[in-house]
């Protein structure tokens, strides 16, 4: 296995810490109505200055979507900062491909363009964590599963 694409499990949790900081940061706001309320605001406010279009007018079934997602992720991102695995950045990038999925499904849908910058950095994250796994089941296929090399994002959980 070529060692110069493999990331070292140190570099590979500092994405998947980095990607929970992230994701802390932006979706904290999502987690309860009056801080949703407020996010909602600002970012309809932004997308309007930016020429990029404004969110929806609030409803109680949005806001409750927005505050399940949010306290989920919340959540997520707290185990992915405290205890990150390897696997967490596995089942992260799974996640950011289907939130990235369904971001293009609402640009595609008419929705605010204000989410491209979320999307591109679903996408970004995605694929940082991602690749890893897909390079190391690549190498597996051509040498035979001789198991990750020490120090590999797939190596033992919580050592």
């Amino acid at each position: 296995m070529n060692r110069l694409f493999t990331p070292s499990r140190h570099a590979y949790l500092r994405v998947v810490r980095a990607s929970a900081w992230y994701d802390l940061v932006v979706t904290a706001g999502f987690a309860t109505p009056w801080t949703y309320a407020l996010l909602h605001d600002a970012l309809s406010s932004l997308g309007d200055a930016l020429g990029l279009g404004v969110f929806p007018a609030l409803d109680p079934i949005q806001t409750l979507f927005a505050n399940l997602m949010g306290s989920v992720v919340v959540v997520w991102a707290l185990l992915r900062i405290v205890k990150p695995l390897p696997s967490h950045g596995l089942f992260d990038g799974v996640a950011r491909t289907l939130f990235s999925m369904w971001l293009a499904y609402a640009l595609a849908d008419g929705a605010t363009r204000i989410l491209w910058l979320f999307l591109v950095v679903e996408v970004a994250f995605g694929v940082a964590q991602l690749v890893p796994w897909w390079r190391t089941q690549r190498a597996n296929l051509v040498d035979g599963p001789v198991g990750p090399p020490a120090g590999h994002p797939l190596g033992a959980e919580g050592r």
